[in-house]
């Protein structure tokens, strides 16, 4: 794989005088817009030719913006948005958004499930529903959830074969603490399944922001390619969050180089970028 083939599966920008990004009050790092043209020469630089943007707030809005962002931008291959599952006119939502300008970047949809009160969210039926949905329109679903949360992802995957799951940042591993049985236990449920990958993203925010060190984030990193092996794993900087954590996009880049460094050249270009051509079906779209 030439550089340029490299993919970032997982990304976010936001603009705060468009939209308020609560959730970065109090990271000061985080507290500001990050428009995509600030992305860019990073890019370019790291050898990135095609990136995967995720929403950040439950906002249908924000996911438009995003797919007529993409429009205009070569370099944004896909788009991962907001939609609301539950909802009777999901399909018809999905339809609308593909018939924009931009809609035929839309890849798939997430929900920021550790923020739900129900714990049991995935669970519900008319979510159920909403996931057969998706599956219809032949998109996927980003799963962003705390580790003990797990347990209700395996049964959604197991109920749902005919639709394509991606487990963002390797299921939060609690790399902070350094217990990580019952991850790597439900990560190894997971794996049985063959319609959900992983991607290596947001790692650093999950170890000490101040100390972390690429020994500390191995042992995850590790666990994912054993478990799920390069064509399920792909590679997400989770820029500008990784900023948090003190690594800019070229330190994030070089930790995953590192990571993966005892992979095969053939490996190598799935995790950097053919997993996720494949499994957000980038080529097609």
């Amino acid at each position: 794989m030439t550089a340029p083939d490299r993919v970032d599966a997982h990304h976010h920008v936001w603009d705060l005088r468009r939209r308020p990004q609560p959730w970065t009050e109090g990271v000061p790092a985080l507290h500001r817009s990050f428009p995509f043209e600030e992305l860019k020469p990073q890019l370019a630089v790291n050898g990135v030719g095609a990136t995967v943007v995720l929403h950040t707030v439950a906002s249908i809005d924000e996911t438009h913006e995003l797919l007529r962002l993409s429009a205009g931008q070569p370099a944004i291959a896909g788009v991962v948005g907001w939609f609301d599952l539950a909802s009777p006119a999901l399909a018809d939502d999905l339809t609308a958004a593909r018939a924009m300008p931009g809609g035929r970047h839309l890849v798939g949809a997430r929900h920021q499930l550790q923020e739900e009160p129900d714990p049991q969210w995935l669970d519900q039926p008319a979510v159920r529903r909403g996931l057969r949905t998706l599956a219809e329109h032949r998109l996927a679903y980003d799963i962003v959830v705390s580790p003990e949360r797990l347990p209700t992802v395996v049964r959604a995957v197991t109920d749902n074969p005919e639709l394509r799951f991606v487990l963002d940042h390797a299921g939060k591993p609690p790399l902070r603490t350094g217990a990580l049985d019952s991850w790597n236990r439900d990560l190894t449920r997971l794996a049985l399944l063959d319609n959900v990958t992983v991607k290596l993203s947001g790692l650093v925010t999950e170890a000490d922001w101040e100390r972390w060190t690429v020994a500390d984030l191995r042992p995850a990193a590790s666990t994912v390619i054993d478990l799920f092996g390069p064509g399920r794993t792909m590679f997400g900087s989770d820029w500008p969050v990784c900023l948090a954590a003190g690594a800019d996009y070229a330190r994030v880049a070089g930790t995953f180089e590192e990571l993966v460094s005892g992979l095969d050249e053939a490996e190598r270009a799935l995790v950097w970028g053919g997993t996720a051509r494949r499994v957000y079906r980038l080529e097609a779209e």
